[in-house]
């Protein structure tokens, strides 16, 4: 049997099609996580065309994972850009299609982005206060809150938290 695994590669997002695989990712995965945690209306207002205009207007430091020809996934990173945290990385973005969860996609999507922001000595990420699935992940991967919260109104209020990982 092959190992569903062995069919997923990691690569920095290059071609158009790539970025509009990234576009299709970000809108249907929020679409599929974040029921609940944001407004439906909100969620249901989301467009492919939208997220892939974003995705083609800040194609720099993104990651993409591909099973094939198909993007399952994506990570987006770079400096972090909170004023409190100098001299610190941040992963962005990181989404995987619902179908792929369990087959440590996101996880590779991880190490490469962290990998990438080796010359910083800690990372940062912002995620869904109510989003425990990821909250479990980012805590797996040796992330930790660090007590700052912000408000975002998407249809509704909803908190985000940030996250810190120092490297050893």
């Amino acid at each position: 049997m092959e190992d569903l695994n062995d069919s997923i590669c990691i690569k920095p997002a290059e071609t158009d099609e790539e970025l509009c695989g990234r576009g299709y990712v970000h809108c249907t995965s929020w679409q599929e996580a974040y029921r609940g945690i944001v407004c439906d209306r909100y969620l249901d207002t989301m467009t492919v065309e939208a997220t892939t205009a974003r995705a083609r207007n800040f194609p720099e430091n993104t990651l993409v994972a591909k099973d094939k020809d198909k993007v399952v996934g994506f990570a987006v990173y770079g400096p972090s850009s909170d004023e409190d945290l100098t001299d610190t990385g941040e992963v962005v973005a990181i989404y995987v299609l619902s179908e792929y969860y369990g087959r440590k996609v996101g996880y590779r999507l991880m190490n490469e982005a962290v990998s990438r922001l080796s010359e910083y000595n800690t990372i940062s990420l912002w995620v869904f206060e109510k989003n425990e699935r990821a909250i479990d992940f980012y805590h797996k991967y040796g992330f930790e809150f660090d007590g700052c919260k912000k408000e975002w109104n998407l249809g509704t209020p909803v908190t985000i938290v940030r996250m810190i990982k120092k490297r050893a």
